[in-house]
């Protein structure tokens, strides 16, 4: 019997494998870690110094220039990078709320906690701290790379916002495309505020707390032109044209709507009873383990529409949930809702549903508009990743 086919160490095999994955992960993640630190160091180190010492404007270029010069292949501490790492700092310990750096001859560490690393000279670079902000996620601050916390920094200003952002990259572990998209469609804002009924519905408070950090209470479908479509006015628009625009770009919906989902179809079949109904957009969630049943809409939200919904969510636990999924969850997508009369009327319906709305290209501002990535490029980017 071969080594390969040994199933005696099957178990033994499993066990060191695991034990190496884990020990190239926890690698991977001090690396990370201590990196941060040290850039957090470093631009503490250089703010203090510009202000006590008054450096001239050319002080860090000549200082990058000479840490190439004596550790030749360096990499990372470009001018530019070394000035990041100051912002990094800066940044941080300006929302501490503590006394700017050299103020009242103190250093304005009192207001940090200390995040030491052991290590050689240049303590005041090494003495590491950081911001002491009341519910700071320092293990997901220190989880996620320096380019992600360049871009929290350039686009994201409140202490709350950026943890946020820190959080999701950190558990979603989000690519730079996907946070700056994430940051462009404004989620901190639009995360679990849609009318819902999730807590009185599901089986959990868990899972229903789970569901409304799902689902956001607006979603952006950048990618759908009304132009395009061939109609003058929203009035125009029919559910059959959108959906179908939605399917023609259905990687950039799911974008929109959250990385867990999957697609499962359009016009989704139910057969119960002898009536022949269709689901405009069926998807399975993998966090929340169930189907997600999502009825689209080009006008203002009606109460006749969660009676609809509320029929499919029937159908689709009876007949289509396997024994180990969570009860299948119900969203109106559509165009615009009075959001207090949407959560007065779906307190009493006994399926869990919500109630969001959408904008497209034409609701954009021209602000707005450039700050997304083109779609074609995205288009490109997302079949290039597939294929690798």
């Amino acid at each position: 019997m071969s080594a390969m086919s040994d199933l005696r160490y099957h178990d033994a095999v499993q066990a060191i494998k695991a034990a190496i994955l884990q020990s190239q992960y926890d690698a991977a993640r001090s690396v990370n870690e201590k990196q941060l630190l040290l850039y957090y160091g470093i631009g503490k180190y250089i703010a203090q110094k510009s202000r006590k010492e008054s450096w001239g404007q050319g002080a860090i270029e000549a200082i990058s220039s000479q840490l190439q010069a004596e550790l030749p292949g360096l990499r990372g501490f470009s001018t530019r990078n070394l000035r990041y790492m100051r912002v990094f700092y800066t940044e941080w310990r300006c929302l501490d709320g503590g006394p700017e750096d050299g103020e009242n001859g103190e250093s304005g560490d009192s207001a940090l906690a200390s995040a030491e690393i052991a290590g050689p000279p240049s303590s005041e670079i090494l003495h590491l701290q950081m911001p002491d902000l009341r519910d700071f996620p320092l293990r997901e601050f220190l989880g996620i790379s320096f380019t992600h916390h360049r871009v929290i920094i350039e686009k994201v200003k409140a202490a709350e916002e950026r943890f946020f952002y820190i959080r999701r990259c950190f558990s979603q572990k989000y690519t730079i495309g996907e946070l700056q998209r994430s940051i462009s469609q404004d989620d901190f804002h639009h995360q679990g505020s849609l009318p819902n009924n999730f807590l009185r519905t599901l089986p959990t408070p868990k899972q229903a707390l789970q569901a409304i950090s799902v689902f956001k209470d607006e979603y952006l479908l950048d990618f759908i032109n009304v132009e395009e479509l061939g109609v003058r006015d929203w009035q125009d628009v029919d559910e059959r044209v959108m959906e179908n625009a939605i399917i023609h770009n259905v990687k950039n919906f799911i974008l929109a709507f959250g990385r867990d989902f999957a697609f499962i179809r359009n016009q989704y079949h139910l057969d119960a009873f002898g009536e022949d109904q269709y689901i405009d957009l069926l998807f399975f969630n993998r966090a929340l383990n169930c189907l997600v049943a999502v009825e689209l809409k080009t006008g203002k939200f009606k109460t006749a529409y969660l009676g609809q919904l509320q029929g499919y969510l029937s159908i689709l636990d009876a007949c289509e949930r396997k024994p180990h999924e969570n009860p299948a969850i119900g969203l109106i997508l559509c165009k615009d809702v009075n959001r207090s009369f949407a959560d007065y009327v779906i307190r009493d319906y006994t399926k869990p549903m919500g109630v969001a709305t959408y904008k497209t290209s034409k609701d954009m501002s021209e602000d707005l508009r450039k700050a997304l990535p083109d779609i074609e490029d995205l288009r490109r980017l997302l079949d290039a990743n597939e294929e690798t």
